[in-house]
């Protein structure tokens, strides 16, 4: 039976080819696939239990969606998606994602130049061939230029960002685990050490027994697994399939007392794996997938647990977030390793937008209440400013809604409900409301939502500005980028860095799946600096205060001790901090 996750990444899908397919990114056919997704992901029951009648009654699902959820539930199918799939290959709604590309102007450039991918696209620019097309221009084709440079797609295979990465990955690993014969499942690669884009995916399973027929079974149930489009090879150990996105996984299938061994192979990176077959040279070892063993008799040293593995080196275990070669092995023989933010350490969540901003979805007080269920000891409420046109909020709004605030205080005496915003960083660095009404809230967030393409010296002024701003408590998104979709404003990381760490303005890790902002690079490079970071959901929703957990594996990947996450810290000395940083 269709899960309901499986149901609503089958319409999430949808969604998206239908706004390829209709040449407009607001479709409102498009709207509806996404409103789909997000209710049936939320349901507390099965939806494909659940007949057409009762799925009507739903709110937000219409006629036309209601059947088209039976028809997965009944044939593991959607026609019209099968149809979208084949009109619109992966290749193709690459292009759509570029900035300045949208699904109207890619149609164009298939049917008058047949433009169908990344590389088409490279070829027609280098030939100016785009400029005579209606509404484009030699303007236009500098852009496009940029934008395939700045997101990195110009002559390079083709990587999918790592949200959708992690969608397709958690489908097929839940296929895996369920095979006859596997006894556990992990996805590992460039996955598991959470790169922002990945070029395929690898998935280890423990199979029990020596015979074929585990390897068997789990080959049978990745042929039916709804993201697979076909299965391109299959033997003894390895089994590869590509997704209906074009993604190529392979799944490795193991003894399960190999599993140890095989997760550190198969998890990478290439790098990290070369110092520590290096270390066990150095000790007469080898270390392959399959052991950690004695070069001459092949007598196994370790290979059950990761964990075993690196002792037998001398290393304690190595977080697979920080497995590239990025001096993890010196750290580690030196007990120099810096002490990560776990799940459950964050005690408050600083970036929560309600129905108040024009994208938000769930109200002040359904928000509320998901953030103290979750056990949060302070939570700040940020809904977009005035001069964020379509989803902002005017100052009488702000009012009321800081009065609802002190209402619900009082049925949260164990949660602190700050009154917060976030604001828009202009161009010349200026930020929403004037200096009085900004000091009247308990925190600010100030982030970059537009002008995404000024030259890096204005862009740095622009951040600089907003930190030294004495209402500013966070830059939130720092960089703005949308991952695969759009690139992160370019700035002097080094003069924001140290102007932060001046102010006590803290940075902020957005736990987004398509933002993961702050990036790596740039936590990398605050690296031995006294510079803050919160770790915020950036959540519309209630469902996406879960999401935390995908800021605190950036924030592992860029190497960010727990003492630097305000918001690791107990409520009293967090919010001693919030104020002293709100300079008069």
């Amino acid at each position: 039976m269709a899960t309901n996750s499986e149901l609503a990444e089958a319409f999430g899908e949808l969604a998206a080819l239908t706004r390829v397919a209709d040449g407009n990114n607001h479709s409102f056919r498009a709207r509806a696939y996404d409103a789909a997704a997000r209710i049936v992901e939320g349901l507390t029951s099965p939806a494909a239990e659940m007949t057409e009648s009762q799925l009507r009654e739903l709110e937000g699902v219409g006629g036309a969606v209601a059947a088209r959820i039976r028809e997965y539930a009944e044939s593991g199918k959607i026609a019209k998606l099968e149809e979208l799939r084949a009109e619109f290959p992966p290749e193709f709604v690459e292009l759509t994602r570029i900035p300045g590309l949208g699904p109207k102007t890619a149609l164009m450039l298939r049917d008058r130049l047949g433009v169908a991918s990344v590389a088409d696209l490279e070829e027609a620019l280098a030939g100016e061939r785009l400029r005579d097309l209606p509404g484009l221009g030699r303007k236009t084709e500098e852009n496009l230029r940029n934008a395939v440079r700045r997101l990195g797609l110009s002559g390079k295979e083709r990587r999918t960002p790592i949200m959708e990465a992690q969608r397709q990955a958690r489908r097929l690993a839940e296929a895996v685990r369920a095979a006859p014969g596997v006894e556990r499942a992990m996805v590992c690669g460039s996955l598991r050490r959470f790169r922002e884009t990945v070029a395929d995916l690898d998935i280890l399973a423990a199979v029990a027994g020596d015979g074929p027929e585990g390897r068997r079974g789990l080959e049978e149930a990745l042929a039916e697994a709804s993201p697979v489009r076909e299965v391109t090879a299959a033997g003894e150990t390895k089994t590869t399939l590509i997704t209906h996105s074009a993604l190529q996984v392979d799944v490795r299938a193991v003894r399960p007392d190999q599993w140890g061994s095989a997760a550190l192979h198969f998890t990478g990176s290439k790098e990290h794996n070369v110092r520590l077959r290096r270390l066990a040279i150095e000790r007469g070892w080898v270390l392959n997938e399959y052991a950690l063993a004695e070069a001459e008799s092949g007598r196994v040293v370790a290979s059950e647990t990761e964990e075993e593995v690196y002792a037998a080196l001398g290393l304690p275990w190595i977080p697979p977030e920080l497995r590239e070669d990025r001096g993890e092995i010196e750290a580690g023989q030196a007990g120099g390793l810096p002490e990560l933010v776990e799940a459950g350490d964050l005690r408050g969540d600083l970036h929560v937008h309600t129905d108040l901003s024009g994208d938000g979805e769930d109200s002040l007080e359904e928000m509320a209440a998901a953030a103290a269920g979750r056990g949060l000891e302070y939570v700040a409420i940020t809904d977009h400013a005035e001069n964020l046109a379509i989803n902002g909020a005017d100052r009488g709004q702000m009012l009321a809604q800081r009065e609802r605030i002190r209402e619900l205080q009082e049925e949260y005496p164990r949660m602190r409900i700050l009154h917060g915003t976030e604001l828009n960083i202009a161009p010349d660095g200026s930020l929403d409301y004037d200096f009085d009404f900004l000091m009247g809230y308990d925190w600010c967030a100030a982030s970059v939502h537009s002008h995404f393409d000024l030259p890096a010296a204005r862009q740095t002024e622009r951040l600089l500005a907003a930190v030294r701003h004495p209402a500013v408590n966070v830059i939130g998104h720092p960089t703005g980028r949308r991952i695969g979709r759009r690139p992160g404003i370019e700035f002097d990381a080094e003069a924001v860095l140290a102007a932060a760490e001046e102010t006590g303005v803290a940075l902020e890790i957005n736990s987004h799946l398509d933002r993961l902002d702050a990036p790596a690079e740039l936590l990398w490079e605050a690296r031995g600096r006294d510079v803050l970071f919160v770790i915020s959901t950036d959540a519309h929703r209630v469902s996406e205060l879960d999401q935390v957990k995908w800021g605190i594996r950036q924030s592992r990947r860029g190497w960010v001790p727990k003492k630097q996450v305000a918001n690791t810290w107990p409520a009293d000395r967090f919010l001693e901090w919030a104020a002293s940083v709100r300079r008069i």
